[in-house]
This record gives structure tokens, sequence and C-alpha cells, in this order.
């Protein structure tokens, strides 16, 4: 699946999603005209690419079908801030543009769907068929932190001087002298509901 065939990429969506919505195939047209302006061949399993989506379901899975990224190989990366946008970066050279819809696509998609009056299917169809220029905005960003960072250093471990849990890739802070998880920093997303024996 190394070509850029919309089908193939909306056929593998629909079988890992169990069913084609709009979401998806707006995720797959934004990282086709990402990774096209950023000259990558997709999917690309080389680790060459990282991607960050903004928001988890259906419109990542779209993504994921094109870029090959992947939690587990450490390529895909969810700041969930809602929004159906992406950020690719060209690990190697750093470059890094973020891709979002253009605003009004979801009332624009009926242009391309004549005679189709339900939004959900409008857009299913017309966010297939609509010119990039039309669908898709792509803007140069700069990461904070940088791709290193962010990508880190597998391998790396710590343990943090307050809970005592093992940190890996190199994501342990250090406060006031000691190395501490994120969570004992106060930048947990969970509290302890019963204390733990550690």
């Amino acid at each position: 699946m190394e070509t850029r065939d919309l089908k193939l990429y909306l056929a593998a969506t629909s079988a890992r999603h169990s069913h084609l919505c709009p979401r998806q195939v707006l995720g797959i047209r934004l990282a086709l005209a990402g990774t096209n302006a950023l000259g990558l061949v997709v999917p690309c399993f080389d680790k060459l690419l990282l991607t960050i989506v903004e928001s988890d379901g259906c419109f990542s899975d779209g993504v994921c079908v094109v870029t090959g990224s992947s939690v587990g190989h450490r390529t895909l990366r969810v700041e969930d801030y809602g929004k159906a946008a992406i950020t690719l970066v060209n690990t190697l050279t750093g470059i890094s543009i973020r891709v979002s819809p253009k605003i009004g696509v979801r009332q624009r998609a009926h242009l391309y769907a004549p005679g189709e009056e339900r939004p959900y299917f409008a857009q299913l169809y017309g966010y297939q068929v609509m010119p990039d220029a039309e669908l898709v905005n792509i803007q140069p960003v700069e990461l904070y932190p940088d791709v290193n960072t962010l990508i880190s250093q597998p391998g790396m471990r710590a343990v943090c001087e307050i809970c005592g849990e093992e940190i890996i890739n190199g994501r342990q802070v250090i406060q006031d002298g000691q190395v501490l998880c994120r969570a004992c920093t106060g930048l947990a997303y969970y509290h302890d509901l019963e204390p733990t024996t550690r």
C-alpha cells in the first residue's frame, strides 16, 4: 500500500474501524496532503515521520492508515485538543508542518455531494473529492519541546525518588535536585484514591 490511491486507504481504515465516516476520510486527506508536502513516501515505517494528532477516535484512524505511525513504534503521539488536525515531523530534517481543515469545510462539502441533504453523507463524499486547495491548510510550525526531546532516548531508565516507580525513555524530571516522574511533580492525569504501599 505504498501508493497514494485514496480508495486503498478508505478500504484500510474501514476495515480497521468497522465502518467509514467523514472524520476518517478527513484524516486520510490531511495525512496525504501533509506527507506529500514533506516529500515522504507513505506509509512510513522507518521512523522518519513523527505524527502528532490533536484528537483521538475516527480521525486518528484515518491518519494512521496513511502515515503508518503507531504508539507502539513511538511514531505517534496524541495531544488531545479535540481538533481534527495533525503535525507531521520529518525526524531527519526537523521540518514540522501542521495540517488542518480549512474553515467551513463541513458546509463546503455539500457542493461536492449534489443532491445529498444529510450532512454526514455530504461530508463523507465531499471530503473524498474536494481539491486540497479547498480542504487543507498547511503551515510550518516549530515544535515545543523540540523533536529530539519529544522522541527522547529509548532505553534510558530512572527511578522516581518519591513513588519508586521506574521511568523510561528519558521522561524523568529533575526538580529541586530530585529525579521525579511527571506524576510526582504534580503533572499527573490521575489522583490516588487510596494510599499505596511501595
